[in-house]
């Protein structure tokens, strides 16, 4: 729910002032709230820390305390895709010290689990997303995939053998795969972990086949060799992997997937304090420390008006449910 349109709020109090009506305060929920106080905000991010998002969220923190002269803590929840964060969040006091950073796999939950602690849509207030960040197909030096054409091949030969690794059901380097897996044709196991860490560590050793990292948490051990980097999952090539084409550019069209991060509030959090929460994100996001801290991670700012982040939680959820039947994912 949003602020009234102060055109309309003048239009109400002129019509009561003609019938001789006393005007009231038609809209109480979005009086002026004194805030942030001392009090601490959360960041609950429902993932390890190391994730995209992990990463993400500790970027905003440490420059968005200052700004608003408010001590911020990061706290990680991770489990069950994302879900056991999320829930903590839509049932905790919505009075402004309660966030939750999540990636763009909460608009796949309520399609891939049967049942949620939470309504996806009902029991959040989007604020803004923060950051696209681009996944990157990776694999053990060891593996012997040399492209994304040869692991296609191999895997196509052998159905049912591949494995792949993903941070937790839904996420969105789970979706990433999934959509890739749709495009190559190919038949693989799915392998969740409990985030994007441990899903990185199993594929260094070559107990996965293959990985959609994040950039932001695969980017140094690429550059260490520890990881080797066939496809970039987006349709256009990341600035810090110039040389790593696209899986589109591979040969898989409709292979891409975005991979967003953003920060939602308990639905019932006062408007006003969600618009200051929105101006002072926006602010420190397009800080130039910041921006460079965002691209030497492959990530780029993302942001929107609560409203217009609401709507595209929306349609994101419409074509992630068109996603989940076609690929016929399941919960392991």
């Amino acid at each position: 729910m949003r602020q009234i349109n102060p055109f309309f709020k003048i239009l109400i109090v002129n019509l009561l002032a003609i019938f001789g009506l006393t005007a009231i305060n038609i809209n109480p929920v979005y009086a002026k709230t004194p805030w942030p106080k001392s009090q601490t905000i959360r960041f609950i991010v429902p993932f390890t820390p190391g994730s995209g998002t992990d990463v993400i969220a500790r970027i905003l923190a440490n420059k968005l305390g200052d700004s608003l002269g408010a001590s911020i803590f990061v706290e990680n929840k991770p489990g069950a895709g994302g879900t056991i964060g999320a829930g903590i969040v839509a049932k905790s006091e919505p009075d402004g010290y309660t966030f939750l950073i999540q990636s763009s796999g909460h608009v796949v939950n309520p399609f891939l689990y049967s049942s949620l602690p939470y309504d996806t849509l009902k029991d959040f207030a989007g604020v803004t997303p923060l950051a696209q960040l681009p996944n990157v197909m990776v694999t053990s030096p060891n593996s012997g995939y040399t492209s994304v054409s040869d692991l296609v091949s191999k895997a196509l030969a052998e159905p049912g053998v591949k494995n792949y690794a993903s941070a937790g059901n839904g996420s969105a380097t789970h979706m990433n795969a999934e959509k890739f897996k749709l495009a190559a044709k190919i038949n693989a196991n799915h392998i969740p972990y409990k985030g994007t860490p441990d899903a990185i560590t199993d594929t260094m050793a070559g107990r996965v086949d293959w990985f959609f990292s994040p950039i932001v948490s695969a980017l140094p051990l690429i550059k260490d060799g520890k990881l080797r980097a066939l496809a970039v999952g987006t349709n256009k090539c990341s600035y810090v992997l110039p040389d790593v084409p696209t899986t589109v550019e591979a040969g898989l069209p409709n292979s891409a997937y975005i991979f967003w991060v953003g920060i939602f509030a308990p639905s019932k959090t006062p408007g006003d304090i969600i618009n200051q929460m929105n101006r002072g994100i926006i602010k420190v996001m397009k800080d130039p420390e910041v921006v460079s801290q965002l691209r030497k991670l492959g990530a780029e700012p993302m942001l929107l008006s609560p409203e217009k982040f609401d709507e595209m939680v929306k349609r994101e959820m419409d074509a992630a449910s068109i996603l989940v039947k076609e690929s016929k994912m399941v919960v392991n």
